[in-house]
């Protein structure tokens, strides 16, 4: 039995996991793989914080761009919370061997982001939430944190509102475990990832955690934000980092025409790149006046990306790009302490909706939230647990025999492809009735057939088959509650704009 039992391994979860082991409580993390492939590897912009080495700014500035950002969505509350908590943050982060990259007078360097009025952003070249993740799991590794990996969460056990523990999959042996857990920290990202075939996340980041909570009763919330990045690559929807932008890059059609304010909030940009792509026309990327030298100290990354993926060079090529789902502003609805409306119930990160972001992320917010509210959600869930004993309860066990026992008639990968389609386009940057109202019969339709959908693989060891079979019912779940969300709300406000 666990004190602090955490939910996935990325930014989130290994800073709660550091705060709750130094409290000397006993502390397991579970992870789905292993905690270097969380998506907190793909952040590359930066970690906002108002130091006082950029003399043009201040936390109230800081405040007052994540606010706006918000559409005023957001809580004042919580944003001022984050916001004050930054530099300690980001100077917490150093004192534990984040390598930074430095300004020639050897202070934490700093780049502007999109809606950021200022140099705020503090980063590693373009590889920031990646050094973060590696600087904290270095540091779990230190403290002899528990780590058991390749487990995949199946349920949430809960005893009259009280969390008692968790169901897993393991994937190894395919067979169900049971933790037993004073308090459980879901830290399992977002849910990007049902816009399969148009995001920048991985085929993980499906809201898992979110829709697991949701079933146990915990309130959801902001559902209907969904951020799209501008700059995804073309064919393949791979991030291109705001840094780029930030460091003075253009956004071009292919007459050579500049169409937007580039540092404009995403959602803005979002839908000025997709009026272009509307009208028939291709849009760029054009960072080729930054020079070679520039782009391979600062944005090597991006450089590779290119190359790899679109068979472009910037240095003397456009990036073709197109937005894509990137951030999921929604998710389990949380108190100032990051507890659910489950007692002992705990979510942070992106599977949380805190406050901080409203209706719109604004870019550099994402590494700060993990950190700085992973540290929060650590020590608010070891308080917790100190406040609580544990009795044992009756579990009614994951049934995986139900899955194996399924009819294969319909192939569910390619309803993964088609509901990624429909959402993109239907319940994607510009919305209106009609196209929702597609969306949701679709879904519905998809539900109805889950009878249908079985195993092809029906081996008992390292059965992916199984695993994306669950996460696709998930989907389809989570999937419907973002469409209803969609629906409900009828004005527009940041990343959801309803055309009707």
């Amino acid at each position: 039995m666990y004190d602090v039992l955490i939910i996935g391994a990325g930014g989130a979860g290994l800073s709660a996991a550091l705060m709750a082991q130094k409290e000397g409580v006993k502390v397991a993390v579970i992870c789905e793989g292993y905690p270097t492939r969380s998506q907190t590897s793909m952040a590359q912009g930066g970690i906002n914080a108002a130091l006082a080495n950029v003399e043009d700014d201040s936390i109230l500035m800081h405040i007052e761009d994540t606010l706006k950002a918000s559409g005023e969505v957001g809580s004042k509350k919580m944003i001022s919370k984050m916001c004050e908590d930054a530099p300690n943050t980001v100077k917490w982060l150093e004192s534990i061997g984040m390598p930074y990259s430095r300004t020639e007078d050897n202070k934490i360097a700093q780049r502007r982001l999109g809606g950021a009025s200022s140099q705020r952003a503090c980063y590693a070249q373009d590889f920031t939430g990646l050094k973060i993740l590696h600087t904290l799991y270095d540091q779990c590794l230190k403290e002899d944190i528990e780590f058991l990996n390749e487990k995949f969460l199946l349920d949430f056990s809960l005893e009259d509102n009280v969390i008692k523990g968790v169901s897993v999959l393991d994937i190894h042996k395919t067979e169900v475990e049971f933790y037993k857990a004073k308090t459980v920290i879901v830290a399992t990202g977002g849910y990007s990832a049902l816009y399969y075939g148009f995001t920048t996340n991985t085929n993980q980041s499906t809201g898992d955690g979110i829709a697991l909570a949701s079933k146990a009763g915990a309130k959801l919330s902001n559902m209907e934000f969904v951020q799209f990045h501008p700059t995804g690559l073309k064919k393949s929807g791979i991030l291109i980092s705001e840094s780029a932008r930030g460091a003075g890059g253009y956004l071009i059609n292919q007459k050579g025409e500049r169409f937007t304010d580039e540092l404009a909030p995403r959602d803005k940009v979002s839908r000025a790149i997709y009026a272009q792509l509307q009208e028939g026309n291709e849009v760029f990327l054009d960072i080729r006046h930054f020079g070679e030298a520039f782009i391979d100290e600062n944005i090597p990354q991006e450089r590779k990306l290119s190359i790899t993926y679109e068979g472009v060079d910037p240095v003397t090529e456009l990036i073709p790009i197109s937005p894509v789902a990137h951030y999921s502003m929604g998710g389990i609805s949380v108190d100032e302490n990051m507890m659910s409306s489950v007692d002992g119930l705990f979510a942070v990160g992106e599977c949380a909706q805190s406050g901080v972001h409203g209706a719109n992320r604004l870019g550099g917010n994402s590494l700060l939230e993990i950190v700085s509210f992973g540290r929060l959600a650590g020590m608010s869930a070891v308080k917790y647990s100190q406040s609580v004993d544990y009795q044992d309860v009756e579990v009614a066990m994951y049934d995986i025999e139900e899955i194996y026992d399924l009819a294969n008639e319909i192939n569910f990968y390619e309803k993964r492809e088609e509901l990624g389609k429909e959402l993109y386009k239907n319940v994607g940057i510009v919305r209106d009735e009609k196209s929702l109202l597609s969306a949701q019969s679709l879904i519905l339709k998809m539900e109805k057939e889950l009878d249908f959908m079985g195993l092809g693989d029906r081996s008992r060891v390292y059965n992916t088959n199984l695993t994306e079979l669950i996460k696709f019912r998930n989907s389809i779940e989570l999937s419907k509650i973002v469409v209803q969300s969609a629906l409900e709300r009828k004005e527009s406000m940041g990343a959801h704009y309803r055309e009707n």
